[in-house]
């Protein structure tokens, strides 16, 4: 009797711990059926990071191959990365003969001049870093170098359409009062790119939207046909035979010819990196708000909050930029010409796209949209915010055979990254200086690589500084830095010159993606998961059938029981 009662005292318990271990068996059969789900797509997973080949812009090729640099010295991923043009590079994605491509425009922007049509192969956009557009130039007062010079779009439109054709026009008088006096009477020589360009096309856009009747007049000059009434969108940039204009293929060289000793009256537009890189000045160009900026990282930060992307995420768009809202931006930090660039991602295994290439760029993307943005600024450029870093989180993710590290808000290390999810890059943004508000004022600190060299064409002493009071003389522009190697000039002009003066990525090294649940583990798990299951429910059925026996008489005797 007393073993009844503590066979009932300790059904409880035993009910309890049945419970319990048949909870574990249902997490340990979930897990391992959704890891054994998950066998199929892991399996298509790349198993060893292959090698792969990249073509396209060069206004982004500066960060590229900064971050190309790093990966390789980290993890020995190889990627080879064609500074070819926007233009080539969607060319060469389209035809299979890269793995990925790099474009500052998408396909079949509208409004263009060119068909460039969207290829077959199936892609996906993604933004891969932001920057400006700048105006480098090559200017010279009394010998020495101007490292001030300000201009309105309208005047650089006018430039670039051959509107204006000295430096000494009263439009450039206009925009530099500091200058006025002094601006030397030579000719204006434009430098333009020859082949397909994702910079052309911007700055072709920016005319088309913002000084749409000069643009168009230009196309009359060329011989172009309008596109919906007006002179189209191009990458091609077209110029007057005998109009001084001056073509040079790729961002090193407009970068370059510009950069010469010999080219002094040169303009060009590049991406600022090149203009940091060259050690040469880029021109403060007037925004909507009446200040004239230059493209700085937290400056284009600003002017990204006026994007307006493309967030339809079932269209072949997703994700590329409108700028309209950019160019007329009333907030006074704002570099009109600022953008991003995309890199087109394959999303399906062909033209000889494999799973272990996939593993290599899903890995690459997932490195430069968090890590590598740390070195954005250093290198001419601004890093993505987060909103962008996270659409293009979710678009790595279509690359077949890639499994990459997803990071979020406090482990991306991103510096426009903060916790509440604005841009702190751009919150943290100073306002300009009151001289470089327009009218008859004019900061004389330099601008992009000659920062250090103030502009003070009489030489005397005196002229504004940027807190727009009296300031102590300067002893004149070029007195240091320079493209002719002073102060630790520049080997090739526009390149990263790693020899002269190393670029410090400051990144934290990426996790190595861990590899994705196996098909023995998985069985495993449900393995032990059904026998935890099988532990609780057999006992009770067992005794419930037992109890459904009838019961045999105990015999009082020590024989048989019959």
């Amino acid at each position: 009797m007393s073993a009844i009662r503590a066979s009932a005292r300790t059904a409880p318990v035993w009910s309890k711990l049945r419970i319990a271990v048949a909870l574990l068996g249902v997490v340990l059969v979930t897990v391992g059926s959704l890891s054994f789900a998950g066998v199929g797509p892991a399996s298509a997973v790349g198993t060893v990071h292959a090698p792969i080949v990249g073509s396209g812009s060069t206004w982004s090729a500066n960060a590229l191959q900064a971050w190309l640099r790093n990966v390789w010295a980290n993890y020995q991923w190889k990627i080879t990365y064609s500074e070819s043009g926007s233009t080539q590079g969607r060319n060469d994605f389209a035809n299979g003969t890269a793995d990925f491509g790099v474009s500052e425009i998408p396909y079949a922007i509208s409004d263009s001049n060119e068909g460039d049509e969207p290829p077959t192969r199936e892609f996906a956009y993604m933004p891969i870093v932001a920057g400006g557009t700048a105006f480098m130039y090559n200017l010279q007062i009394a010998g020495k170098k101007v490292t001030n010079l300000r201009l309105s779009g309208e005047t650089l439109a006018l430039i670039f359409t051959g509107g204006i054709t000295v430096w000494n026009d009263d439009r450039i008088k206009a925009d530099n009062p500091g200058l006025a006096g002094a601006l030397p009477a030579i000719p204006i020589v434009p430098v333009v790119r020859s082949d397909g360009s994702g910079t052309s096309a911007q700055f072709s856009l920016y005319m088309r939207q913002q000084h749409t009747a000069i643009w168009d007049a230009y196309c009359g000059k060329v011989g172009r046909p309008l596109v919906n009434g007006h002179c189209g969108v191009t990458s091609n940039y077209p110029i007057v035979a005998g109009s001084g204009f001056v073509a040079k293929a790729q961002a090193n060289g407009v970068a370059g010819y510009v950069a010469q000793s010999h080219a002094v009256g040169a303009i060009t537009f590049v991406e600022y990196s090149y203009a940091l890189n060259s050690g040469f000045p880029v021109a403060k160009m007037l925004n909507a708000a009446g200040y004239y900026t230059e493209p700085t990282a937290q400056n284009v930060a600003v002017a990204l909050l006026s994007a307006r992307i493309n967030e339809d995420t079932s269209s072949q768009n997703y994700l590329t930029q409108d700028l309209s809202n950019v160019y007329g931006s009333p907030d006074a930090r704002v570099y009109p010409l600022s953008s991003y660039s995309y890199i087109i991602l394959p999303t399906a295994l062909e033209n000889g796209f494999t799973e272990n290439k996939g593993l290599t760029l899903a890995d690459f993307g997932s490195y430069f949209l968090c890590e590598g943005q740390q070195s954005a600024e250093v290198l001419g450029y601004s890093p993505l915010p987060i909103n962008l870093v996270q659409a293009g989180q979710s678009q790595i993710q279509k690359v077949p055979g890639g499994n990459p590290t997803i990071k979020g808000i406090t482990d991306c290390n991103n510096p426009t990254f903060s916790p509440d999810g604005s841009n702190k890059l751009a919150n943290e943004a100073p306002n300009p200086p009151e001289c470089d508000r327009q009218g008859a004022t004019q900061c004389i600190t330099g601008t992009g690589g000659a920062k250090e060299t103030s502009t003070d064409p009489g030489g005397t002493g005196g002229g504004t500084t940027d807190a727009g009071t009296t300031g102590p003389g300067t002893t004149g522009p070029g007195a240091t830095g320079g493209g002719d190697g002073t102060n630790g000039g520049p080997g090739a002009p526009g390149a990263v010159d790693v020899d002269a003066a190393p670029v410090v990525i400051a990144a934290t090294p990426q996790s190595i993606p861990v590899a994705a649940v196996g098909i023995l583990p998985s069985l495993a798990m449900v393995g032990a998961g059904g026998g935890m299951l099988a532990f609780s429910a057999v006992p009770p059925i067992l005794g419930k059938r037992a109890r459904r026996r009838p019961l045999l008489p105990i015999s009082t005797h020590s024989g048989d029981n019959r």
